[in-house]
């Protein structure tokens, strides 16, 4: 109808009619595509509400999922806190692991919210892993520092305290203080050393005070002329003077080594391991006055020197 009543109206015209007739297919193509535009327009209007009523639904999934993981995030939290608690790690460690704990599980809430969205969690995955990798190379001795130190105050090889030996840097001390990234160790002379985490705990460490007993081992040689059964009758009663020695968990009394220039007598008996060294010190002290008044001998390294003169 569009077109036929263009075709009278060129011809009514008159001497404008040979001109219209020139632009008519130009007419002709500039009213497909108003047609083709229209059409398109319908159907964006008919799929609008669609697309809303779409839209509407993954924006309520995305709040609902982001109520629901809130609350799992602070159960899931609450349940490490106390798990925490229970190994005695509620302290520093505590607090940075349930700091990251926290992190990772937003960071899953916040990647399935995006694939509510629509978006590509492929991409997401791969940013974030790329950002974790170049964060843990800026950081890496820092974060084997602090996952050392975590371990430490969940594994608990030593506590504040404990007299410890590590063997990775040779030294030796009294915990005063184990932090997430460094343990402190205050030695005998009053010096304080900061151990880093991550290599102690990958280090081999005697834990000297940890038990409530410690046995103590002590050698000492007497002269081949002494009587053997008269020293350890020696030794046997100076052990059963000491007070702090652990006589209900047993004590020996034994020859040690035939050496080269003596008998080498082995006493091993128990204390209480905060009376270790003294009672060491003062064994040591009294087996050596009580061999000199029983005329038993100590023997040491003598050199015996020949002098010769020549004939003249």
């Amino acid at each position: 109808m569009r077109l036929a009543g263009i075709t009278v109206w060129m011809a009514a015209t008159g001497e404008y009619g040979a001109a219209a007739g020139k632009n008519l297919p130009a007419l002709l193509s500039s009213g497909t595509d108003v047609s083709e535009e229209l059409a398109i327009g319908e159907q964006l209007l008919r799929a609008a509400p669609r697309s809303l009523l779409d839209l509407l639904t993954r924006v309520v999934l995305c709040i609902v999922t982001f109520l629901i993981g809130v609350k799992v995030i602070s159960l899931v939290r609450k349940l490490i806190g106390k798990a925490m608690e229970r190994t005695g790690a509620a302290g520093q460690a505590g607090q940075f692991v349930d700091s990251c704990v926290r992190v990772v599980l937003y960071a899953v809430l916040v990647l399935q919210i995006a694939m509510h969205l629509g978006i590509n969690a492929a991409t997401i995955a791969t940013l974030l892993g790329s950002a974790a990798v170049t964060v843990g190379l800026a950081f890496q001795g820092s974060l084997k520092n602090c996952i050392g130190g975590i371990m430490i105050m969940i594994l608990h090889p030593f506590r504040v305290g404990d007299y410890i030996i590590e063997s990775t840097y040779d030294s030796e001390g009294t915990v005063t203080e184990i932090t997430v990234f460094y343990t402190k160790l205050a030695t005998l002379d009053n010096r304080t050393i900061l151990l880093p985490n991550g290599p102690l705990a990958d280090a081999g460490i005697t834990n000297v005070t940890r038990e409530e007993n410690r046995r103590v081992e002590l050698k000492v040689g007497i002269s081949y002329e002494a009587d053997i059964r008269k020293a350890k009758e020696i030794l046997e009663g100076l052990i059963l003077q000491e007070s702090r020695i652990r006589r209900e968990l047993g004590y020996n009394i034994f020859v040690d080594d035939l050496a080269a220039s003596s008998v080498v007598l082995g006493l091993r008996f128990w204390t209480r391991t905060e009376d270790y060294w003294p009672v060491r010190w003062e064994m040591l002290e009294e087996i050596k006055y009580a061999f000199d008044e029983n005329g038993i001998g100590i023997p040491y390294p003598q050199m015996d020197v020949h002098m010769s003169r020549p004939d003249c």
